[in-house]
């Protein structure tokens, strides 16, 4: 009888040692925005490269894609929670996929934590879903900040994907602030997948509009702004974090040249934090060029779910919850990041410019 309690032991002991926590990263690998979360993918997986362990085991990451597609962003939800028994979730990229994906985590009080979904309406009254990107009311203020006072201008266009909670949250955001600094701004609307923009930017021709905002994400971005080109628009484009991608100017070429917009972070900026210099340091070594914005939230994701992980000091679901939400000054790749009661994180705004094919470094503006 002993010796088989002393088998049943070293059994248990010999699986525990080899199992692993398992973390969900569900992300857009294929579908509308799936630039975005390749990059993402990059960053958590160097991240796991980097830091694979947590409280003695191998932290497994289950990587799930939701298509860009919010059915998807439920199912792949429910599947990472209910079969691959994941802690903690990675996700989800835009905010529409994050919306719906975190009522599931919600309803299960399994700790979601984005890397980029900006919506207020992302973390509204939700206990479980957090993210580690400034929102969408900060950027909006710092995008308006950017057209009127620094750009000088008057009339802004600004172009509304109606069908992404993302763009009319953000535009939103920027017409309540371009009012409190005097400006005008009037809306041009379209639908994702779009891809003739004529009629808008015509109607904005004959609105002497000086300055063009553009809310959005990548694909849509760089065809207005071709368009607008060439329909004899030359004055300021600006744009927000759906702009910090290569797509961009692989698909804009020229057009986006002189393109500003607000991100959460650019390799140009300063590194202020031991992550920082790490990261672009091993990233720079495995590619052979310097990081993303959205390769730099994967990273960081990664790394504020693993603390929480630490610090709750268990797997169990709720403890890592809580234990996000309780992040205070930690030192991430795009900055110091604490998260409040309310899953937001509190961070600055990078300015980004387009020069040359390239994405430029601009200023930073602080909360």
């Amino acid at each position: 009888m002993r010796k088989l309690v002393l088998i049943v032991l070293v059994v248990f002991l010999s699986i525990s040692a080899f199992s692993t926590i398992k973390v969900g990263a569900i992300l857009p690998m294929t579908g509308g925005v799936a630039a975005f979360g390749q990059m993402i993918w990059q960053g958590v997986k160097l991240a796991n490269e980097l830091f694979p362990q947590v409280l003695g085991q191998d932290i497994e990451i289950v990587l799930l894609d939701n298509n860009s597609d919010k059915v998807q962003a439920v199912n792949t939800t429910r599947r990472a929670i209910e079969q691959d028994k994941v802690v903690a979730i990675i996700g989800q990229v835009i905010s529409s996929n994050t919306i719906a994906g975190g009522a599931v985590a919600e309803e299960n009080g399994v700790a979601m934590v984005s890397p980029s979904s900006t919506n207020p309406l992302v973390t509204q009254d939700r206990k479980y879903v957090s993210r580690v990107c400034f929102s969408d009311p900060f950027q909006g203020v710092a995008a308006a900040l950017l057209a009127f006072n620094n750009m000088g201008a008057k009339n802004v266009a600004v172009f509304v994907d109606v069908e992404q909670d993302y763009a009319v949250g953000f535009a939103n955001f920027f017409k309540d602030t371009a009012i409190e600094l005097g400006g005008t701004v009037f809306y041009e609307y379209y639908k994702s997948g779009d891809q003739d923009f004529t009629a808008q930017i015509s109607d904005a021709l004959s609105k002497n509009a000086d300055a063009f905002f553009i809310p959005g994400y990548y694909q849509e971005i760089a065809l207005i702004a071709i368009q607008a080109r060439q329909l004899g628009f030359y004055d300021p484009i600006i744009a927000g974090d759906g702009a910090a991608v290569p797509e961009t100017i692989e698909i804009g070429g020229a057009a986006v040249n002189g393109l500003y917009f607000t991100t959460h972070y650019d390799s140009g900026s300063p590194a202020i934090t031991d992550n920082a210099k790490l990261f672009v340091e091993a990233y720079t070594q495995k590619y052979g060029e310097a990081p993303g914005t959205f390769t730099a939230l994967g990273f960081d994701t990664y790394l504020v779910i693993r603390d929480a992980i630490e610090r709750a000091g268990s797997t169990d679901r709720e403890a890592i919850a809580k234990a996000v939400r309780q992040t205070k000054d930690f030192p991430a790749v795009t900055g110091i990041i604490t998260i409040n009661e309310s899953g937001d994180a509190i961070k600055s705004v990078a300015i980004v410019k387009i020069e040359n094919g390239k994405f430029v470094y601009d200023t930073t503006i602080n909360p």
